[in-house]
């Protein structure tokens, strides 16, 4: 009976698993094949092992590793705090967990910026220290240096146009970019560099989503949009946002498909009254 109790759950355990690794892996390769098929790509952000599990348990194509662990993880304002290091952190602990999922790290505020050399460093140390797939740069014109030296190197390269929040200081705002015709434009013509450049990809946040589709037909790489209309390629959400962990964000974009942060409260608060009362641990729930 002894051996009954604790063989079940790891059976179920690593029946799930098989069944994730019998799955294709994704790859840049696939993704390409997503958007000539018209299928969707499906992406979330995810910071842990945990959380990486469960989404590449659901069969999540893309894992992102975002610069927004410096938000929802570490509580920051910004995304510009967190550091390389903290990103190839998290980074290692998602990919302790994935079998199937593309997984995406985010080059941090600081890491490429400015220096072409100091960003191939960067992408290859996320890269051989964390063993993750990709990564992904803000910006355009302005990078495209960086993107040719990271690529030179192997390194896959998504890049992420629109409101780019490490940008935030420059802008002073988050509100809906390329809404005026000038930098509607750029932002086409950035796609198109970015496109020839060699990118597998392009995030677009927060624009127009008549400006997103005329985008996504322009290129024949994927668009990954966020507040970005839904003829885009696939989408991407923040995964404490869309999960109602995090209470305090709340664009028109947003689709919440849970509510976690009330769930988790009621079990707090239960287990608080437990120990309290004394109904934790009981008679079952002792050795």
């Amino acid at each position: 009976m002894i051996h009954f109790i604790y063989f079940c759950p790891l059976v179920l355990m690593v029946k799930r698993m098989n069944t994730t690794r019998e799955l294709p892996k994704i790859t840049t390769h696939v993704l390409q094949e997503m958007k000539q098929k018209g299928e969707k790509i499906a992406m979330l952000t995810g910071y842990d092992f945990s959380m990486a599990r469960l989404l590449d348990e659901a069969r999540i194509d893309v894992i992102l590793v975002g610069d927004s662990a410096s938000n929802v993880m570490a509580g920051h304002k910004t995304t510009l705090p967190i550091t390389l290091d903290q990103m190839i952190y998290h980074a290692s602990s998602v990919m302790r967990a994935v079998d199937r999922a593309l997984v995406v790290v985010d080059l941090p505020f600081g890491a490429y910026q400015g220096n072409s050399k100091e960003a191939l460093n960067s992408a290859i140390r996320i890269m051989k220290e964390s063993g993750a797939n990709a990564i992904k740069l803000e910006g355009g014109q302005e990078i495209v240096e960086s993107i040719d030296r990271i690529l030179s190197a192997g390194i896959p390269v998504l890049g992420h146009l629109g409101l780019t929040p490490q940008s935030i200081n420059k802008f002073g705002t988050y509100v809906v970019r390329a809404t005026e015709e000038k930098e509607a434009e750029k932002l086409k013509s950035d796609a198109k560099i970015l496109e020839k450049a060699g990118c597998f990809g392009i995030v677009l946040e927060k624009i127009p989503a008549q400006l997103a589709g005329e985008v996504t037909r322009s290129i024949s790489i994927p668009t990954i949009g966020i507040g970005a209309g839904s003829e885009v390629d696939g989408q991407v959400l923040v995964l404490h946002d869309m999960l109602g962990i995090n209470q305090d964000f709340s664009p028109r974009f947003l689709r919440r498909y849970a509510n976690l942060h009330d769930e988790i409260i009621r079990a707090f608060e239960g287990y608080i009254d437990d120990v309290k009362s004394v109904n934790f641990p009981n008679h079952k729930e002792q050795y």
